[in-house]
C-alpha cells in the first residue's frame, strides 16, 4: 500500500494522509464553527454532482457491475465479471463499476478488451485504492451519496456479483428505490447462486413470509449463474424500462 490517499482532486501523503475523509468530516458532530463550515460544504457537494453529470452526460446506455474489491484475478467471479462485461459491450452497453480492484477491475477489463466504454466511479477511502488501469472514463468522488446517484442515473440495470458491505449497500439502496417507485423499474441481477442463495432464502422465508415485504417484491431480482442470462436480463440498450412481470408501480 502506498503512503498516499486521494481526496477528490487532492492527493495526501505522509502525516497529511491521516486527515479525516470528506464523508467523515461531513458526518462528524458539529462544533461551534458549524455555521461557518457546513453551509459552505454544500458548494463542494454541488461540484461533485456537476462534475459527475458533465462527465457522464454523453455516455450511452450502460449497466453497472458491483462486486468485491478483494477478488483476485484467479477467482472464478473475476473471470465471470470479465465475461459479463464483454457480453454487455457486445450487446451495445457501456460498463460502469466502482473503478477499484477485484471484480470492479474485471468488469472494466472485460469492457476495455471488448472495445467498449469502461467507466469507473471512484470513492475517497481511508486507504489508497485509486482507479484501475482498465478505466477509460473515470470520476473520483468524495461523497458516497453523490457517487450512488451517478450509478442510478446513468445505468439501465445492475448486475451484482459477490461482495461485502459496500456491495450489499449498493444492492439494497437500488432495490429500495425501485420498490418505492423513486426510480423507474430496471433489472437487478444477483450473479452467483451459491453466494446469494442464502440471502434470497432469508428474504423469502423470513422477510416476505413475515409480511415485511410483499411477495411481488421478490420478483425485482433475478438470481443466476449464467452469464448469458445475466446479460439478457438487462434488456435492449436504450429501451424504456419495464416493471418485472407480476410487479406493480
Amino acid at each position: 500500500m502506498t503512503d498516499k490517499r486521494r481526496q477528490g482532486a487532492v492527493t495526501r501523503r505522509g502525516r497529511e494522509r491521516n486527515a479525516p475523509t470528506t464523508d467523515e468530516a461531513l458526518l462528524a458532530k458539529n462544533g461551534p464553527d458549524w455555521m461557518h463550515n457546513d453551509p459552505w460544504r454544500v458548494l463542494r457537494i454541488q461540484s461533485e454532482f456537476v462534475e459527475g453529470f458533465e462527465a457522464l452526460s454523453s455516455l450511452g446506455p450502460a449497466v453497472s457491475l458491483f462486486g468485491s474489491a478483494r477478488a483476485r484475478q484467479d477467482h472464478p467471479m473475476y473471470r465471470s465479471a470479465e465475461r459479463i462485461a464483454r457480453g454487455l459491450v457486445d450487446k451495445g452497453f457501456a460498463v460502469i463499476t466502482g473503478g477499484g480492484p477485484g471484480i470492479m477491475e474485471a468488469g472494466n477489463k472485460g469492457a476495455t478488451d471488448a472495445g467498449g466504454d469502461s467507466v469507473g466511479l471512484g470513492i475517497e477511502l481511508p486507504f489508497e485504492q485509486g482507479l484501475n488501469q482498465y478505466v477509460s472514463l473515470g470520476v473520483d468522488f468524495r461523497y458516497f451519496f453523490a457517487r450512488k446517484t451517478m450509478f442510478l442515473k446513468y445505468s439501465q440495470g445492475f448486475i451484482t456479483l459477490p461482495g461485502g458491505f459496500g456491495t450489499l449497500d449498493e444492492l439494497f439502496e437500488a432495490l429500495t428505490l425501485i420498490q418505492t417507485g423513486k426510480v423507474t423499474h430496471f433489472p437487478v441481477v444477483l450473479f452467483g447462486t451459491d453466494y446469494w442463495g442464502g440471502l434470497m432464502d432469508w428474504v423469502t422465508h423470513t422477510v416476505a413470509d413475515g409480511g415485511f415485504v410483499a411477495e411481488k417484491d421478490l420478483r425485482l431480482v433475478t438470481l443466476t449463474d449464467d452469464v448469458e442470462e445475466a446479460v439478457e436480463a438487462m434488456g435492449i440498450p436504450g429501451a424504456p424500462a419495464t416493471a418485472p412481470e407480476g410487479s406493480e408501480r
